[in-house]
């Protein structure tokens, strides 16, 4: 087999010294630049592999639903923008502002990490990063410091990147009552003119009283 192998590669250099007059070792060398500057060459003139993009670059180029102005609404009118119709835009709110998030819909939007948020003040649910449904709510009262700065850095965020759209209407706390039929004060804890008759002394009563 040695002597097979050492045939062919003599008969091998003597056709290249035949058809090239270069020797075999000179031939194979030439050969091997060849091929070298070959994939350098289609390398060079290749186009360039596509870039990643980011996800800044993916969200952006996305259609989006027109943007809209809402001013002041309650937080159960915002429900409503919480992605489940595609034609409105994607909405949340943090300390009563209300955020266009539509661009971050791959975050935000129905099946997204973050998709219980939208459509609330997820305010507390932010700062102690929560997923628990009693958080979702924009009650921040009892926030440690560390909690409330974490609140503060979303909130940053959100104001550079996404535009402002409203603010969740504060409701207003009931502080006066009606007053009730037979009670003996008014509405503001004053008496009544019923009750300052009663407190009066009968005629007759007091004189009997002193009395020797």
């Amino acid at each position: 087999m040695a002597v097979e192998v050492g045939s062919l590669w003599e008969t091998l250099k003597e056709a290249i010294v035949s058809y090239t007059g270069l020797s075999a070792a000179t031939f194979f060398s030439a050969l091997a630049l060849a091929i070298a500057f070959y994939y350098t060459a289609s390398a060079f003139f290749a186009p360039p592999p596509p870039r990643p993009r980011r996800i800044e670059e993916f969200e952006e180029s996305e259609p989006l639903p027109p943007p809209v102005q809402l001013g002041e609404i309650t937080e159960e009118e915002l429900k409503v923008y919480d992605g489940s119709d595609p034609k409105k835009p994607l909405l949340m709110a943090i300390k009563s502002q209300i955020y266009d998030v539509s661009q971050s819909r791959m975050f935000y939007g129905p099946g997204g990490p973050y998709a219980l948020f939208a459509g609330k003040d997820a305010s507390r649910a932010l700062a102690k990063m929560s997923f628990d449904d009693k958080d979702l709510t924009g009650d921040i009262s009892g926030l440690g410091p560390f909690e409330l700065e974490a609140l503060q850095d979303w909130e940053y965020k959100f104001m550079s990147k996404y535009m402002k759209v409203g603010t969740i209407k504060k409701a207003i706390p009931v502080t006066e009552g009606p007053i009730v039929e037979g009670s003996n004060s008014t509405a503001e804890g004053e008496p009544s003119e019923s009750a300052v008759d009663e407190a009066k002394p009968k005629e007759g009563i007091t004189d009997d009283l002193h009395k020797d």
